[in-house]
């Protein structure tokens, strides 16, 4: 009997070691499942930010794609205005030469016509001269005009 008792002691020890076992099993189990579903979670939070990163890209493409254009546009417009303004300041300039032979020819044509006494009285002023100093007015209006322009 007493080999009996034991091989049932041997047992019931064997039986106990393997219910705690499978307790420790157990709790690993559901810290592992606890951990899945963590996991789980996290792999959601990444999907998600993912759809959103790739959105967001393509709403980057977009714009950039919206500003190349943009630029472009104006780009083109500076440079139509750059080339109106560059004609505009020859034109300028060939007027400026036009007045400058205008009060040349006209102050030559002064000292010409002036006598070479002078009157006690002082002269009254001719056309001709009036015109040059005209001129020469609009000379230097057309000139602060230009350097305004310029600037």
């Amino acid at each position: 009997m007493t080999i009996n008792l034991i091989a049932d002691v041997l047992v019931a020890s064997l039986l106990v070691a393997t219910i705690v076992t499978c307790f420790i099993l157990t709790r690993r189990i559901e810290r592992l499942k606890a951990d899945e579903a963590g996991m789980r979670q996290t792999v959601g939070a990444l999907i998600t930010a993912t759809d959103n990163a790739e959105r967001a890209i393509a709403g980057l493409k977009s714009t950039l794609g919206d500003c190349d254009r943009t630029l472009e546009e104006r780009l083109r417009t500076a440079e139509r205005y750059a080339a109106d303004l560059a004609a505009q300041v020859e034109a300028g300039q060939a007027v400026m030469e036009r007045i400058g032979q205008i009060v040349s020819a006209a102050t030559l044509v002064g000292a010409k016509e002036a006598p070479v006494e002078a009157p006690a009285a002082p002269a009254p002023v001719s056309r001709l001269e009036s015109a040059a100093q005209s001129a020469a007015a609009i000379r230097a209006r057309a000139a602060r005009r230009l350097e305004e322009q310029a600037a």
